[in-house]
């Protein structure tokens, strides 16, 4: 049951009142002043407060607003002997739950405590739950102990307190996004939102109505009014994936809005207004976009006061083994497998792999290896066949190509239930490319 805290000068409601309110199962505990209140809060776990107005040391709608921001998720009840309407509004202005006349609100007091308690717990919830994503994301969850990551994890958590505009920069699959959600989640913006747009995956009409929004009737099929992903994001932050892919056209509508911190929607003419922070990445030189006239310098060194590259996991390769275990554990509880281990043959063949799509490679093959794996040690021969030719022919199993294809095909579909879609997607090949191979094997 929640914890309540009365403060009151009357002792005699004040113990009639901890009686009443205990009989119902609540934790109390009491006192007179405001002082007293303070050290209190400051040392147990209150979640609701039951305050009168009139205490020989200051005022409950006054007290009610320092409440509200040292311990936003307390409610407070105040409590008055002279109900009138100024107080009242003042008091719930300043956050209080509700506002009650001792005496004649006497009937209300147990269901509203009951109605403020489970606010209370929805925000205990809330605020676990916010907890848990901060944690989630950050930077102590990202794996690797090599100099280049180390470096690069260094100066995200000097500019994640800021509000510096940050430019990620490295190969595809370095891990980009990681490193945004760990510097917003480490910011002053953390418990507001993260929204990320990859620039790539639209046209140039399309972009612009996704982070601006539009208006009803701006294009064929604008039927209503749409909140672009600008204004979802205000007060957070916004990761703008890919941003060399942005339009040219487009560019200077990103500029105005870093700059000034407004933008216009599609098919509007008022101006409206966003405060947020912009974390852009790219695996493009932009420099070179520049000189080609594929990027606008201004929006450049806008979006690029803080640069940082990430490294490609050929630069850290002593990272390789903590990351293939850390994607095991994630795949083998996903299909209730038990394998604990990776055999050194394995290892030694993903080090020696080359990793163009860097870690979102290695992602999915330790993916695909836990489908294939049947034992408790994920072994050479369940990784894709390429990179156990890395080990040397020497070690591979002595079977014919199309027999470990066919079996490798068969535990995909098992393992996906028959959805060709995903098992091509494991096995990244192309859709029309597995329809071949099992008409080419007969695989029913």
């Amino acid at each position: 049951m929640p914890n309540i805290l009365i403060v009151d000068d009357e002792e005699k409601l004040r113990a009639l009142l901890s009686r009443i309110i205990s009989l119902e199962g609540y934790k109390v505990t009491d006192t007179a002043t405001i002082h007293n209140a303070r050290r209190i809060l400051e040392s147990q776990n209150i979640d609701i407060l039951l305050c009168d107005v009139k205490l020989p040391d200051g005022n409950g709608v006054d007290f009610t607003r320092e409440i509200k921001e040292k311990h936003p998720g307390i409610e407070v009840i105040l409590l008055t002997a002279y109900g009138n309407i100024p107080d009242g509004i003042q008091a719930i202005k300043n956050g209080a739950f509700d506002y009650i006349v001792k005496g004649d609100d006497n009937d209300k007091l147990i269901p509203l405590l009951s109605r403020a308690s489970e606010k209370a717990g929805l925000q205990k919830r809330i605020t676990n739950l916010e907890r848990q994503l901060g944690n989630q994301f950050s930077f102590e969850k990202i794996v690797g102990t090599s100099p280049a990551l180390q470096n690069a994890i260094q100066l995200a958590r000097k500019v994640a307190p800021t509000e510096a505009a940050v430019l990620l920069t490295g190969e595809t699959g370095t891990g980009k996004e990681v490193f945004a959600q760990a510097i917003h989640y480490n910011s002053l913006h953390q418990n507001q939102a993260f929204v990320a747009l990859n620039c790539s995956a639209f046209s140039k009409d399309l972009l612009e109505s996704e982070l601006f929004g539009h208006k009803a009737g701006a294009f064929t099929g604008a039927i209503k009014d749409k909140k672009g992903l600008v204004e979802e994001a205000n007060g957070g932050t916004l990761f703008l994936d890919e941003i060399g892919e942005m339009p040219v056209e487009l560019q200077p509508k990103l500029l105005r809005l870093l700059e000034n911190g407004t933008y216009i929607r599609v098919g509007d003419t008022k101006e409206q207004k966003a405060t947020l922070r912009i974390i852009a990445a790219s695996n493009r030189d932009l420099q070179q976009d520049i000189t080609q006239g594929h990027f606008r310098s201004d929006l450049y060194y806008r979006i690029a006061v803080f640069s940082i590259e990430l490294p490609s996991l050929r630069e850290r390769v002593k990272d390789i083994p903590l990351l293939a275990q850390h994607f095991l554990q994630i795949y083998t509880a996903k299909t209730n497998k038990n394998i604990r281990s990776i055999s050194k043959e394995a290892i030694d063949a993903l080090k020696q792999n080359e990793w163009k799509g860097n870690v979102r490679e290695l992602k999915n093959v330790i993916e695909r290896a836990v489908i294939m794996e049947d034992g408790d040690t994920l072994h050479l021969d369940s990784l894709p066949f390429e990179i156990q030719q890395s080990k040397g022919e020497h070690n591979l199993p002595a079977f014919h190509l199309s027999t470990i294809e066919q079996s490798h095909i068969r535990k995909m579909l098992h393992y996906t239930n028959g959805n060709k879609a995903e098992a091509a997607r494991l096995m990244d090949i192309g859709l029309a490319t597995l329809y071949r191979k099992i008409e080419e094997y007969g695989i029913k």
